[in-house]
């Protein structure tokens, strides 16, 4: 018999919490990935090799493959929480954490071996679309997603397109690139207005959700990065995209004392990659105008970033110690 089927006995607790298993555990990978990139890129300006790089890069790679591994048990498994998830209004938008921790580890690879990088790539690239074409799909046509439904981690998907150019370019995927980023630049310009509108005029988001607000930077500040690739020029749009998401973080900042009064979620991981990418935004600023404060603003950030991932790994590994994850909802 399937073990879904409900007249089985009840699952032991490591099977259950196998069921419970979300997709947004790949937020981890999107932080630490992101941190990789950012140090990479601090290696970068100042000239020297810093010899824990490669050990954060084969950590990001690690910690996806054992992610991969306990998801596609999920998948073989479980399959009813998989397709339960799919049609989440708010778990949904955290599957293509899968496609994005690809495409972050294709950028993390590029430097030092890109032959390693364009597979992973190629497969980010692909899932990504697919990704994206179905939850726009969902957003479309699922009568049962609501307003109250909506909040920040719907940008997922847009930055997930946004993120392809960083490696295509340079693997010289020019064309797609730029029908990806467009893909992004439209989603996030759509669902800015409508985020917005929910936050002011509709019930606070649910607490647990709250560091997602996070994810408000991510778009721009990564647009940002990816249209220097694509463009090759700091011309209007690039510095309207750059100060859209210096913007918001500060605008996040400023409400620092709110998330200090949270309990630990598994969606605190979504303060580490916006914060990635904000400061490597500062640092790229910085290359093109030589204007110190922007390199100041990225090492600060990336400082404030390193202590944030030790932050979020430890508390992860003390929630999953204590049975506090991969439970069902209520």
């Amino acid at each position: 018999m399937s073990r879904n089927d409900p007249t089985n006995a009840p699952p032991t607790l490591p099977a259950a919490r196998l069921a419970n298993f979300p997709a947004s555990f790949f937020a981890m990978v999107m932080g630490l990935a992101g941190l990789t990139i950012a140090w990479e890129k601090a290696e970068a300006m100042l000239s020297l090799q810093l010899d824990f790089v490669p050990w954060l890069i084969g950590a990001s790679t690690l910690l996806f493959a054992a992610l991969a591994l306990v998801y596609a048990a999920k998948i073989a498994l479980y399959r009813d929480a998989v397709r339960a998830e799919l049609k989440h209004p708010v778990r949904l938008n955290f599957m293509p954490t899968i496609s994005i921790s690809l495409l972050l580890l294709a950028i993390a690879f590029l430097p030092i071996a890109p032959a390693v990088s364009l597979p992973l790539w190629v497969v980010g690239a692909l899932s990504q679309l697919g990704f994206t074409l179905y939850i726009v799909s969902a957003w479309m046509h699922e009568r049962q997603f609501q307003v109250h439904h909506l909040n920040p981690s719907w940008f997922i998907p847009a930055v997930g397109n946004v993120l392809v150019p960083i490696a295509g370019v340079p693997l010289g995927f020019s064309e797609i690139s730029w029908f990806f980023f467009s893909i992004g630049v439209l989603l996030w310009s759509v669902l800015m207005t409508i985020v917005f509108y929910r936050v002011l005029f509709h019930h606070p988001i649910d607490e647990r959700l709250m560091p997602t607000l996070f994810i408000l930077v991510a778009p721009p500040a990564v647009a940002f990065i990816a249209y220097l690739r694509l463009a090759d020029t700091l011309d209007v749009f690039a510095q309207a995209l750059y100060f859209a998401g210096l913007f918001l973080t500060l605008l996040l900042f400023s409400q620092a004392h709110r998330f200090m009064q949270l309990r630990f979620y598994l969606s605190w991981w979504a303060y580490s990659f916006p914060l990635a990418a904000v400061s490597i935004a500062s640092m790229a600023m910085f290359e093109q105008t030589g204007t110190r404060l922007f390199g100041y603003l990225g090492f600060g950030l990336l400082t404030m970033l390193s202590g944030i991932v030790i932050l979020l790994l430890a508390s992860t590994a003390l929630a999953v110690r204590e049975r506090g994850i991969c439970l069902p909802e209520h």
